[in-house]
């Protein structure tokens, strides 16, 4: 997004207009990614709104709505429901600073096969990209399974995941996720050790399941 005189001005906190420029600067991009059938759907304003705050480090609407801006965003919701689409179109928000790189967390575990214990600290190092540290958003959280590599089973994301919440207490690195699992099935999947931190980490942001639906049908 452009950091020109058209941008949403932030000066007291985004207004409705500034809303209104993004959802439509938003839904351009989309159009440009995803084809023409793009849109942006009412039942999403909400999140999306959170989201525009949180990336565009929007102090007075942040507080308002509960959002900690050192923390990353643990965005959930059913399969279908556009949880990647957003966070991708997301990366055209903010400064440089705070841009994020997403990753499939199942494309990760593959890493992990093919190269081993390397791949870990790759993801969880205090990396730099353009002199600002590396954000990840870590997409589909859950997708991958526990792996194998040379006999050794390890969940791959449960360790990288406990690896930056070290360098997020250290450092403020900060992490982003996708989901479609419930706090109970991360618990379940990656431990109370890891739910605990995620906690920590994150700023949870969730989609109704009673008003979502596929977006991909």
């Amino acid at each position: 997004m452009s950091h020109s005189s058209t941008h949403p001005t932030l000066e007291g906190g985004i207004k409705g207009e500034g809303f209104r420029w993004c959802l439509s600067f938003l839904e351009k991009r989309g159009k440009e990614l995803y084809g023409d059938k793009f849109r942006i759907h009412a039942e999403d304003y909400e999140i999306i709104f959170k989201l525009i705050v949180y990336f565009l480090n929007d102090k007075e609407n942040a507080e308002k709505l509960d959002l900690d801006l050192q923390k990353g965003i643990l965005l959930l919701g059913p399969i279908g429901s556009g949880k990647t689409s957003l966070m991708n179109l997301m990366r055209f928000v903010p400064p440089p600073e705070r841009n994020h790189i997403i990753k499939s967390s199942r494309d990760v575990s593959f890493e992990f096969i093919q190269e081993g214990f390397e791949v870990i600290w790759r993801y969880s190092k205090f990396s730099f990209n353009n002199s600002h540290p590396k954000i990840y958003c870590f997409d589909d959280l859950g997708a991958e399974q526990s792996l194998k590599y040379y006999g050794n089973e390890c969940n791959v994301m449960a360790e990288i995941l406990l690896s930056r919440y070290d360098l997020f207490i250290s450092q403020h690195m900060i992490t982003h996720i996708t989901t479609n699992l419930s706090a109970t099935e991360l618990e379940n999947a990656y431990g109370n050790r890891v739910r605990s931190r995620l906690r920590e980490m994150f700023n949870l942001i969730f989609f109704n399941s009673a008003t979502t639906f596929d977006k991909r049908t």
